[in-house]
C-alpha cells in the first residue's frame, strides 16, 4: 500500500490583473513546472518507469481551435490533454515516432484554484488522469484510481 502525503511545494502568489482577488493563485512558469514535476514523482515508480517516449508539456491555455474541436464551451475549460496512441492500442511495429504528449494548461488551473494547495491538487489529479489515458485506461477506471488516490488508499 502506498501512503499518499499532500504535496507541500511552495508557491509564491502574484495576483492576476483580470482576477486580483484573494484567491486564484497565479505563479511563475518555473514554479508551476515544479508542481508538475512533484506530481509526476507521486505516480508509483512502476508506472513512471513504464512511461516511454512521452513528453509532459506545460502550455498557457488550450487554443480556441482545440476547445472547438473537443466541443468545450465556456464556462467549461480544459485542464489537460493526452495526445498519442495509448499503450493498449499500439501495434507490434509501433516505434520510431514522435513522443506522445500530455499537455497541462496553466491558466485554467490557476483560475479554478482557490489557493496554493488546491492548485497542487488540481495539477496532480489532471496528471494522473492523462497518464491513465496513456496506459489505455477507460474514464471509469481513471475515476476509480482518482477516487482511491484522494482517499489515500492507492
Amino acid at each position: 500500500m502506498t501512503v499518499v502525503r499532500p504535496l507541500t511545494t511552495a508557491i509564491t502568489f502574484k495576483r492576476s490583473s483580470t482576477n486580483p482577488g484573494p484567491s486564484n493563485p497565479t505563479v511563475h512558469r518555473e514554479q508551476f513546472e515544479a508542481v508538475v514535476t512533484d506530481a509526476l514523482r507521486r505516480i508509483p515508480r512502476r508506472f513512471r518507469e513504464a512511461m516511454k517516449n512521452i513528453a509532459i508539456v506545460v502550455e498557457d491555455e488550450p487554443s480556441r481551435s482545440l476547445l472547438r474541436e473537443m466541443e468545450i464551451r465556456p464556462p467549461d475549460t480544459l485542464f489537460g490533454l493526452y495526445q498519442g496512441i495509448p499503450l493498449t492500442e499500439r501495434r507490434w511495429d509501433h516505434g520510431n515516432t514522435l513522443p506522445d504528449r500530455i499537455l497541462l494548461f496553466q491558466g485554467p488551473h490557476e483560475r479554478e484554484a482557490a489557493d496554493d494547495q488546491d492548485l497542487i491538487d488540481s495539477v496532480c489529479e489532471t496528471l494522473i488522469h492523462e497518464v491513465g489515458h496513456y496506459f489505455g485506461l477507460s474514464e471509469e477506471e481513471i475515476e476509480e484510481i482518482e477516487e482511491r488516490y484522494w482517499r489515500g488508499s492507492s
